[in-house]
């Protein structure tokens, strides 16, 4: 038997373990299922070389909670150690940083996990146990060890009764640390981290039923047999190639990764590279509302199948976080913890491919399937639109795919709508102007007004239409986006036959003097336009741009965007051909003409939706006045 003091530069270490990864103490597991992970597969490569001349097997993990006596074991079937591979990698930690380590951290408040990076894996026991023993066996010929360590850095070391090969490891669990040896909680932790590790872990039993034998009575019961209870997926969909799976094979593993979500994903896109870095995986659309305060973090990252994390930010483009799925990569740079993600050069070319292919993606499907694409297309909007205005790359590539939808249900993609609109939808300026509408319902009356003219109206609603069409404004040649109630359409776009007014510029004056001392709202700017006499006799505008600034100001977006208080401002245009006006103009008293006003103004804010509250009541008692 063998005593010494474990080869590392500080004799506190342990207590240091427990003190900063306090916060990650549950990955203790993650690491022993990790470590007995990796001394399997490297068994399986060296049988393989014939450099292992032993029979590989089916290989599993064992994991055992024993409560009365507080221990939990972790047993594998891998390569074992020989006595001096205990002393190599157990005893002589990879711990020459470890000075450092305390110099750049005693001051720290935050919880800095040093796992990994100074080889410290096995040592996270030691945050939940007060007491480690590792009894193993390698393939090689050489007797068992039995090694222990009471959380000081003293150990021992001895020769132990041990016929198959594999690793050992009991956890002498601490008081303050008794919630791991609850079933249901070792059961939460092995499905978090260890759900699609490449070796099958087995955590107790369960009970299987068999076919009933030939012959038995419908009464009688199916037999049934205690089966291994094995929790993980040692193969999932992402690490098959494309090729070989169908798409029930995509739907079935999103059910696996989400069983609580009753909705089927729109769509997946199998990622699969190699070089310049290794990366698998497998994201999904799922429908998705305008609001951009989805619920995110629903990515799940890995390392060789072992779990790290659901916040992939800075790997995944931040427009992406709204999907779902799987990303697997060896080469994303983590720190010592495995926990958080460093960001460095990989990570952003890993960022960009993720996005290339999800454009390329997004353009094959539009191709392929344009009705089925279009039928989509509210349910992907938000975040093909949310990474056209943060994305420029994706913004290029989104001009083959990015649709544009009219009031009626008709798709262009932004060439089309070019096409379309160019011969009659200019102004003087000889701009492209683009009609939308942002709330079909409450933007009607201004919608078949454009409609009546033979205008293309798009319906634009998401919460972040105004900053998206500020970049195609200015990056598209001579293009103006303007809502439907933003200007009389009139005003909007060039017209051959310009009307001519009715009205003596006298009597112009006199109207607009009797309209501003009737109107006492100051928020509006009364204009006098000569329109056609069927049009409107009075019809409220918001200007385009003060709009939209109000708009990306006030715009939510998840804090995208800050918050304003523009000043409410419109324009009362008035139609000085309409009959009503020349009414209002012409009567003889005062109290009518006030009454008229008042009643035509009424109407229109009625029709931009402004008329509310005190003001609502009052039309509808004046309007059964004037019923009556």
């Amino acid at each position: 038997m063998a005593t010494g003091k474990i080869n590392v530069s500080v004799d506190n270490i342990f207590p240091l373990i427990k003190k900063f990864l306090y916060s990650d103490h549950e990955i203790f597991l993650r690491e022993l299922i990790s470590n007995a992970t990796d001394a399997t597969l490297k068994l399986k490569h060296l049988t393989a070389i014939g450099e292992a001349k032993v029979e590989y097997g089916n290989p599993i993990i064992e994991i055992k909670v024993d409560k009365e006596g507080k221990k939990l074991h972790i047993i594998d079937q891998g390569l074992g150690m020989t006595e001096e591979e205990v002393k190599k990698y157990i005893n002589e930690v990879a711990f020459s940083g470890a000075e450092e380590f305390l110099d750049k951290y005693k001051d720290s408040g935050k919880d800095t996990g040093i796992i990994g990076h100074f080889g410290l894996g096995f040592y996270s026991a030691f945050m939940v146990a007060d007491k480690v023993e590792i009894i193993t066996k390698s393939f090689k010929e050489a007797p068992a060890m039995h090694w222990s360590c009471d959380g000081s850095p003293n150990f021992e070391l001895k020769e132990a009764k041990k016929d198959d090969r594999g690793t050992e490891i009991i956890l002498h669990v601490a008081d303050d640390s008794t919630e791991f040896l609850e079933d249901n909680r070792i059961s939460e932790l092995l499905v978090k981290y260890n759900k699609f590790m490449p070796i099958p872990i087995k955590f107790g039993t369960k009970t299987e039923t068999l076919p009933k034998p030939e012959g038995a009575k419908e009464e009688d019961p199916a037999p049934t047999k205690e089966v291994d209870n094995i929790i993980n997926n040692p193969v999932p969909a992402w690490t098959k190639q494309p090729a070989d799976l169908k798409d029930e094979d995509y739907k079935g593993f999103y059910r696996e990764l989400y069983p609580t979500q009753f909705e089927e994903p729109l769509f997946n896109i199998h990622l699969n590279v190699d070089y310049p870095f290794n990366l698998t995986g497998i994201l999904y659309f799922p429908k998705l509302s305008n609001d951009l305060n989805v619920q995110k973090d629903r990515i799940q990252l890995y390392q060789n199948q072992v779990f790290v994390t659901d916040n992939v930010e800075g790997i995944v483009p931040e427009f992406l976080t709204m999907l779902r799925g799987v990303i697997d990569s060896p080469d994303i740079p983590l720190n010592v913890s495995r926990s958080y993600l460093q960001a460095d050069g990989a990570v952003k070319k890993i960022s960009s491919y993720i996005t290339r292919k999800v454009a390329d993606k997004l353009a094959s499907l539009f191709k392929n399937s344009r009705e089925d694409f279009e039928a989509k297309w509210n349910d992907i909007k938000i975040v093909i639109e949310y990474g056209m205005l943060s994305e420029d790359k994706f913004f290029e590539k989104a001009d083959k795919f990015a649709l544009y939808p009219t009031i009626d249900n008709t798709y262009f993609t932004f060439e089309e709508l070019q096409e379309k609109i160019k011969d009659n939808q200019t102004d003087k300026d000889d701009k492209l102007v683009i009609l939308y509408a942002s709330n079909k319902e409450e933007q009607h009356s201004y919608i078949e007004a454009a409609k009546a003219k033979g205008y293309e109206v798009l319906l634009m609603d998401s919460p972040i239409i105004g900053h998206l069409m500020q970049k195609l404004e200015t990056s598209k040649e001579k293009v103006s986006f303007v809502r439907v109630d933003a200007d009389h359409i009139d005003n909007l776009i060039k017209k051959e036959d310009n009307q001519i007014s009715k009205l003596s510029d006298e009597e112009k004056e006199s109207l607009k003097t009797n309209l501003e001392e009737v109107i006492a709202d100051k928020g509006y700017t009364v204009q006098l336009e000569a329109m056609d006499s069927e049009s409107s006799p009075f019809i409220i505008t918001e200007p385009e741009f003060m709009r939209r600034m109000k708009e990306m100001q006030s715009t939510g977006g998840g804090g995208m965007f800050g918050r304003g208080n523009m000043p409410e401002m419109y324009n009362l245009i008035v139609n000085t051909n309409h009959e009503l006006v020349s009414e209002i103009l012409n009567t003889k008293t005062a109290k009518k003409r006030e009454r008229l006003i008042h009643q035509s103004l009424d109407l229109a804010k009625l029709s931009k939706g402004l008329l509310k509250g005190a003001e609502l009541t009052e039309f509808i008692k004046r309007s059964y006045d004037m019923v009556k």
